[in-house]
């Protein structure tokens, strides 16, 4: 009895070390590997427009781009295994081990790409071994956000998670912002454009493969969260499966509603704006890559302000809020931007979506942690929003330039009308996850 006793009181002790000095250390540490994950996988956005001649041997830029926006939709299509895959060795093993592997295969990915012949030197082979990098890519990246979701969830504090938790997308865009500037760098300072066609698109590769063996190093030494540890004693058929996780149906359609009209949306506003801005409004490559980084780092930093508020005021009102203003200006906002003339015309109007958008990625990381139980959290987040990614996210630049090819570019801004209307449906019926957490529970 003395001995449990005391057994039990020095666990307790070496919680609370865990919840005070070492806490914002496990969340600068899980951030920081996050931000290197998100910059190998946006790199390839980032310099599509350089590289996907050096794949697909076509004349026409639009064709060119819409082959490499289908190799990174597919990359998507990993990405429920990649969840499913991490968010069971997350469960079943710890968040720390599958934050570590995920990183891992990232880096393996990033340097496939770098290392891959073009077309003219090796042929079909160079398309083949561009995919398959994505595909790993893909599982990686699939993993990560449902596993550092949950990790940075369990490790805020109950008053601060959605102040914590925002730093997901701080560093999800931090790792879109770096590609961007090594982009602008090499594109002002190092290379010329040519030099950047023909071998320079290259370089952000090497510098994901190496960033990755970083973040390797950073996640080896993160301490594992207090919720997982005190599962363990939890019977191993009952973490991390499928069966378990499908005794959460309300759980699982709130995650897919909720996801489906913000990851359209931030794919649309980050991702591909880019080449809409060369592609639709007519900006140098070098315009656009500037209002990119410019809103984007606002963004980013935007991020920990929304999160901090929905600790105060709740998660439900600012998931209404992006649902009404993303239903009403998603359309004028885009129609505005593809007739705009100005490069800080185009800013401002991207930065007014951004702004929209807001509501919804600073705090959906917690959202969904909020909605499952410690034994299937990890898989309760990544896996069924990596669906909706895959299915939405993924397909947004493709169906985009092929609705432009179309010359019905405008029906893409109805698509994301309707897809965020539809989440607002979901927000205006969902309790607010602030006031029935399950991470209270743990």
């Amino acid at each position: 009895m003395i001995h449990n006793g005391k057994k039990k009181y020095l666990s307790f002790m070496n919680s609370s070390q865990i919840t005070t000095a070492q806490r914002i250390k496990a969340i600068v540490g899980g951030s920081i590997g996050n931000l290197v994950e998100w910059y190998d996988w946006y790199a390839y956005a980032a310099f599509a427009i350089y590289f996907s001649h050096s794949f697909f041997p076509d004349s026409d830029l639009n064709a060119q781009l819409m082959n490499t926006a289908g190799i990174f939709g597919v990359g998507f299509l990993m990405r429920p295994i990649g969840g499913w895959m991490f968010g069971s060795i997350a469960d079943k093993i710890g968040r720390k081990r599958a934050m570590t592997l995920s990183v891992l295969l990232m880096s393996f990915g990033s340097l496939l790409i770098a290392l891959t012949p073009t077309y003219e030197t090796i042929g079909v082979l160079a398309p083949l071994l561009l995919l398959i990098a994505r595909l790993l890519q893909g599982l990686s990246v699939g993993g990560e956000y449902g596993v550092s979701a949950t990790y940075l969830s369990e490790m805020a504090t109950s008053d601060r998670r959605g102040f914590y938790s925002s730093f997901q997308y701080v560093t999800l865009i931090g790792g879109q912002l770096i590609a961007l500037g090594i982009q602008l760098i090499l594109q002002k300072l190092i290379l010329t454009e040519t030099q950047l066609e023909e071998w320079g698109w290259r370089i952000p590769f090497v510098i994901g493969a190496i960033l990755s063996v970083v973040a390797l190093y950073l996640r080896s030494n993160l301490h594992e969260t207090e919720a997982f540890e005190n599962k363990k004693e939890v019977s191993e058929n009952k973490k991390g499966t499928i069966k378990e996780l499908l005794k959460h149906p309300k759980a699982l359609l709130t995650v897919v509603g909720l996801t489906l009209g913000g990851t359209l949306a931030f794919y649309t506003y980050t991702t591909y704006m880019q080449k809409f801005l060369v592609n639709t409004v007519h900006l140098t490559k070098e315009q656009s890559t500037v209002i990119s980084l410019i809103s984007l780092f606002i963004f980013a930093c935007l991020q920990p302000v929304f999160g901090g508020l929905s600790d105060k005021i709740g998660r439900r009102p600012l998931l209404l809020s992006f649902g009404i203003l993303g239903t009403v200006f998603t359309y004028p906002l885009l129609n505005a931007l593809s007739t705009t003339t100005s490069m800080w015309g185009a800013f401002f109007l991207i930065m007014s979506a951004l702004i929209i958008v807001s509501g919804y990625t600073s705090i959906n990381a917690v959202v969904k942690a909020e909605l499952f139980p410690s034994e299937v959290r990890a898989l309760g987040v990544g896996l069924p929003y990596a669906l909706t990614v895959a299915i939405f996210g993924g397909t947004a630049e493709y169906i985009a330039l092929w609705l432009k090819k179309a010359n019905m570019e405008h029906y893409f801004y109805w698509y994301i009308t309707a897809c965020i209307f539809f989440s607002f449906i979901v927000y205006s019926r969902m309790k607010d996850t602030k006031e029935i957490s399950t991470l209270d529970k743990d």
